[in-house]
């Protein structure tokens, strides 16, 4: 069953889109509104992505294995909180490019990717997903 997201952002040409996992989106929105820091880290990183800017401090493919395809993390407050938001990346028939916020990982303990979170890197990319408006 494919899994639905909503469209948050899109950059002026249309070209590339940020939505949110429906599932998730409540659980993910409270994150990204409780409190000005985190808002603001979510608007630059976003500004980023729509603009192209390729910044892998604050966001980067997760390539673990050959299971992760696709999926990418935000990264929020590094040497912190070490907060991530996994990501599915995909391309819609018209060529647009989207991010699927999917998954919230608050307070990643490790440097490297403990088994807790290769298993939920590997279950974002398995999702698949239809873009609402």
């Amino acid at each position: 069953m494919k899994r639905q997201a909503k469209i948050i952002r899109t950059n002026e040409e249309g070209t590339v889109v940020v939505c949110i996992d429906i599932q998730n989106y409540k659980h993910i929105l409270e994150y990204l509104t409780m409190d000005a820091r985190h808002k603001k880290k979510f608007n630059f990183i976003v500004n980023l992505v729509l603009q192209r800017i390729r910044n892998t401090e604050l966001y980067d493919k997760e390539n673990i294995n050959k299971k992760s395809n696709g999926v990418t993390a935000m990264k929020f407050f590094k040497g912190q909180s070490n907060d991530r938001i996994y990501c599915k990346e995909q391309t819609i028939n018209d060529k647009t490019f989207v991010i699927i916020m999917a998954e919230l990982l608050e307070k990643k303990k490790s440097q490297g990717i403990n088994q807790k979170t290769k298993k939920l890197i590997e279950k974002v990319a398995g999702y698949e997903y239809e873009i609402i408006e």
